[in-house]
C-alpha cells in the first residue's frame, strides 16, 4: 500500500506517456524481420514453381519441397530475416540507459526465435495443404503449389 501509490504516479508520468513512441519505434525493425520471413518463404516457393515447370520431375520436386521443410533451421537462409530485428540492439540502447530496460540480447533473440517459429509454421501448413496434391496431374502442380502458397501468406 505504501509502494502502490509513488510506483503508480512514476510509471503515470514517467513512462506510460512514452509507451506509443517505444512501442511504434522497436515494431520497425520486427514488422521489417517478419516481412523478410514472408518474402523468403515466398522466394523459396517461387523457386519450386520455377524448378518444376522447368524439370516436370516429381521426385524433383518432393525433394525440393523436402529442402524446404528445413528451411527454418537453414540459418544462412534466414540470416537476412534475423539482421533486420539486430536493429533492436541500438534501439533498446537508448532504452536501456531511459528505462532501465536490461536483457537487450534476450529480447532480440527471443524475436528471431518467433521468426523461425513463424517460418517452421508456414513450411508445416504449406507441406500439409500440398501434400494430397503431389499424386495429382503433373500439369496442374504448378498452379497447386501457388495456390497453396498463397494460401499459406494470407
Amino acid at each position: 500500500a505504501t509502494v502502490s501509490e509513488p510506483a503508480q504516479k512514476c510509471c503515470t508520468e514517467n513512462i506510460q506517456p512514452f509507451l506509443a513512441s517505444i512501442l511504434e519505434e522497436l515494431m520497425g525493425p520486427v514488422s521489417s524481420g517478419f516481412a523478410e520471413v514472408r518474402s523468403l518463404f515466398d522466394k523459396e516457393v517461387n523457386e519450386i514453381i520455377q524448378d518444376f515447370q522447368k524439370t516436370n520431375d516429381i521426385t524433383k520436386l518432393k525433394e525440393n519441397v523436402d529442402q524446404l521443410m528445413n528451411l527454418p533451421f537453414n540459418s544462412g537462409k534466414m540470416e537476412p530475416c534475423y539482421l533486420k530485428v539486430n536493429l533492436l540492439q541500438e534501439l533498446l540502447q537508448d532504452l536501456k540507459s531511459r528505462f532501465k530496460v536490461y536483457h537487450i540480447d534476450f529480447v532480440i533473440q527471443r524475436t528471431q526465435n518467433f521468426m523461425q517459429e513463424l517460418m517452421a509454421n508456414a513450411v508445416y501448413t504449406f507441406e500439409q495443404l500440398f501434400s494430397p496434391s503431389r499424386q495429382a496431374d503433373s500439369a496442374k502442380v504448378a498452379t497447386t503449389i501457388e495456390k497453396v502458397k498463397l494460401r499459406v501468406l494470407k
